[in-house]
């Protein structure tokens, strides 16, 4: 028990004195300007070459949407994520040991060329997620906490960030294991990362953009935003079009759906209307909607 309080204690002074070395010393694999870097680029896209151009810069839910991002990516880690984490490693590293299995790298990557190690880690990482997103829209409980992200009603870069923070939890212990069995780095996840949020970024944009032929490999802006749409055809009743930064999985497995340009659809779902357009109310909503619903069930 000790080793895991020290392990915590180390993890909250860690992130911190991470955190102010981010923002304090610039350097070129530096997570907390390049956020901000790709985040102003795309926006800039959006206001210079508008696809909704009644839509307002600083569009609804602008704000709160800014807040998310720096919440989801910083904050949530700083107040506790991190050390979780930690700590869920090394149980998980203790609980192998006693089977004897000293790590779980299954493939030796290491001595492939760099480019190589960056394209595998890409397609493998974007497939899980391809596959937990899906889930999301699938599994009841796992929708209560998504309805935060579907609850954007003017899509614009920032969209992409809001998420409940259990979607983080899902979607890191997920993929730990897969990718740990790779045995990737620090650098290397870095790299791809910072593909993957500018795609994000693109995707959420309020931009018409769908790369011609490509769009059938990258996940685009005039596919995303029927993922978004408040109304789902009878053909997929969960959804569609759950690729993150990858379209191919979703023409693979036949969830890609494009019916026509889909720049003025509605955003949303049903019920929205009654959801909460603050942050606190919604990361709080899937904990309250639970309690009610056992309630009434206790009550029946």
């Amino acid at each position: 028990m000790e080793k895991y309080l020290k392990i915590i204690q180390e993890s909250f002074t860690g992130y911190f004195s991470y955190l102010v070395q981010e923002i304090s010393s610039p350097s070129w694999n530096n997570y907390f300007y390049w956020l901000i870097g790709v985040s102003l680029l795309v926006w800039a896209i959006e206001i210079l070459i508008p696809w909704r151009t009644n839509q307002k810069i600083f569009r609804r839910g602008f704000w709160l949407d800014s807040f998310y991002i720096i919440f989801n990516f910083f904050l949530f880690s700083l107040i506790g994520f991190n050390a979780i984490s930690n700590v869920g490693v090394e149980l998980f590293n203790d609980f192998l040991g006693l089977f004897g299995i000293v790590n779980i790298v299954a493939f030796e990557v290491q001595s492939w060329p760099a480019w190589s190690q960056l394209l595998v880690m890409f397609i493998i990482a974007d497939f899980i997620q391809w596959n937990i997103h899906r889930q999301l829209h699938r599994q009841p409980w796992l929708w209560e906490f998504h309805k935060v992200h579907h609850s954007v009603k003017e899509m614009g870069f920032a969209a992409q960030f809001r998420f409940h923070f259990m979607e983080t939890i899902v979607y890191k212990t997920v993929q730990y294991i897969p990718l740990a069995m790779i045995g990737f780095g620090i650098q290397e996840f870095f790299v791809v990362h910072m593909f993957s949020v500018f795609v994000g970024h693109l995707n959420h944009a309020n931009v018409g953009w769908n790369y011609g032929v490509f769009g059938y490999i990258f996940n685009n802006p005039k596919m995303h935003i029927w993922h978004h749409s408040k109304e789902l055809p009878n053909e997929h009743p969960y959804g569609m079009n759950y690729g993150l930064s990858l379209s191919i999985w979703d023409y693979m497995f036949r969830t890609a759906y494009i019916p026509n340009d889909g720049r003025n659809i509605e955003l949303g779902f049903h019920g929205d209307e009654d959801f909460p357009e603050d942050f606190k109310n919604q990361l709080m909503f899937p904990f309250r909607k639970k309690v009610k619903v056992s309630s009434q069930e206790i009550s029946k």
